[in-house]
């Protein structure tokens, strides 16, 4: 039985449905003025291991995850780059495709743009409008959120207490043109020759907040199941998201909330931020770090606990990494000299950690007590390898166990055939396991080379080998 962390009931719930058999999932996206950092990829690889996860257990998942391709932060990096707010866009979005491909992330089921959706975004304004939610003021439209009587219940905040903090971080100008502090934009009057659109309040483009009510309700209707992003969207982002859709549709409008922890750097567990120099681009990072190992690191920590980033960290990724692609290159070069059959025991092993695994990952998604079923299955594959009689039926059934389960998190395993140049490889990095007394990784590759039919002799003049005849 799936339980989910709803943000909302500050509780974990039976994952339920709307659809028997569908889960309808939004997920905020990036604005895109600039290349990903490693925070906006961890919210995406959370969510991606998600889907994937309820895609295993046999749902059919509509994602739905947006792109912010106007606002202030797109407007002032087109006229740094003397160019406009669409070709910014347009940049920073493949820019966005690439680097989520090359950490296997699926595309959404749906990528809108805000752009793409003013009409709709203009006519959702009107109706808030229209019922007395919303009002006009010097070209801009502002939300009463003191008017919505649940403000607050996402982020569990006292609206008095927000009342504060709003007056001390807006505009003084923009506060003058409010009824009050609180209230937020959903449509912004446009300043000199910014890129806008022609509406019933004169030319402006949209706040930030209104075009996810809109292309979430849009795309997934007035209710849907989840909805997701990352924690420090909990307030405003997304209470706000919960105003406008509801006071506009009279109905709930996401579920279960879920939110993702944050990423710190470095060993001193601090806050990623550009003043401090620790902004990691993930572009950056892929031309020296391998995509998988990146992937794995971070889909191998639970969706809401915080992730350090470290190479230290990076490294054990790694580490861990390569002794499931071994366990997996150990059992399959048995192939060649398996017998028909199977073992039925081995395979009921089998089956009770993919059981296990379930288990734990059915508890709020806790991918730390998943791949420890993993790193099981992967001990039981190696051990398996080392039978003088193994049966074809049962490696194919591991091996297709290993690949499904790994694959929630993003991995793809493949058998891999060394020539000379991967042998010596791999015996350099057997030469620098023994001296680091890493002799579980010396064994294991010793191992991984005698599946392949090549035999280390350890001389006094080094390490030499041959493929047996």
């Amino acid at each position: 039985m799936l339980k989910v962390f709803n943000t909302l009931t500050r509780q974990k719930e039976v994952f339920t449905p709307i659809t028997s058999g569908i889960v309808n999932m939004y997920v905020c996206g990036p604005t895109v003025y600039n290349y990903i950092h490693i925070g906006n990829a961890r919210s995406a690889i959370a969510f991606d291991t998600i889907r994937r996860y309820f895609e295993y257990k046999g749902y059919h998942v509509n994602y739905v995850s947006n792109f912010t391709d106007v606002d202030d932060k797109m407007i002032k990096a087109a006229k740094a780059a003397n160019t406009t707010v669409p070709a910014i866009a347009e940049k920073y979005i493949n820019a966005f495709m690439e680097d989520t491909n090359a950490l296997n992330i699926e595309p959404a089921t749906k990528h809108p743009r805000a752009t793409e959706n003013i009409k709709d975004i203009i006519a959702f304004v009107q109706a808030l409008v229209a019922k007395g939610y919303a009002y006009e003021a010097e070209g801009d439209v502002y939300y009463r959120a003191r008017k919505f009587k649940d403000y607050g219940k996402l982020s569990h905040q006292n609206i008095d207490d927000l009342e504060v903090g709003a007056s001390q971080h807006t505009d003084p100008e923009e506060v003058a043109r409010k009824e009050d502090p609180i209230d937020f934009a959903l449509w912004k009057g446009a300043k000199g020759d910014e890129i806008s659109w022609d509406s019933p309040w004169g030319k402006g483009r949209p706040g930030w907040h209104i075009e996810c009510s809109v292309m979430a309700t849009k795309y997934l209707g007035n209710n849907f199941d989840i909805h997701g992003g990352g924690q420090d969207l909990t307030f405003p982002h997304h209470e706000n998201e919960i105003a406008q859709s509801e006071a506009k549709t009279g109905e709930k409008f996401a579920n279960y909330w879920l939110h993702n922890g944050f990423v710190t750097v470095g060993d001193d567990n601090e806050k990623m931020s550009k003043s401090l120099g620790n902004f990691v681009m993930v572009h950056d990072l892929l031309k020296k770090e391998d995509p998988q190992v990146l992937r794995f690191f971070m889909a191998t920590t639970q969706y809401r606990r915080p992730i350090q980033y470290t190479q230290a960290n990076l490294e054990d990724a790694n580490n861990n990494l390569k002794h499931l692609q071994t366990a997996f290159n150990n059992l399959h070069y048995r192939l060649d000299d398996a017998e028909e059959g199977n073992d039925p025991k081995t395979e009921q092993e089998i089956r009770q950690i993919e059981a296990d695994f379930i288990d734990a990952m059915d508890d709020d998604f806790n991918v730390q007590n998943g791949i420890a079923e993993v790193y099981e299955l992967a001990k039981l594959a190696n051990v398996y390898a080392e039978r003088p009689v193994v049966f074809k039926d049962s490696i194919a059934f591991i091996l297709k166990t290993l690949t499904e389960l790994v694959n929630i998190f993003g991995i793809k395993l493949k058998a891999e055939t060394l020539n000379d140049d991967g042998v010596e490889s791999l015996i350099q990095e057997r030469i620098d396991a023994r001296k680091n007394r890493d002799f579980a990784r010396s064994d294991e590759i010793r191992a991984q080379l005698k599946a392949q039919g090549i035999i280390l002799e350890d001389t006094p003049q080094g390490t030499r080998w041959h493929r047996e005849s």
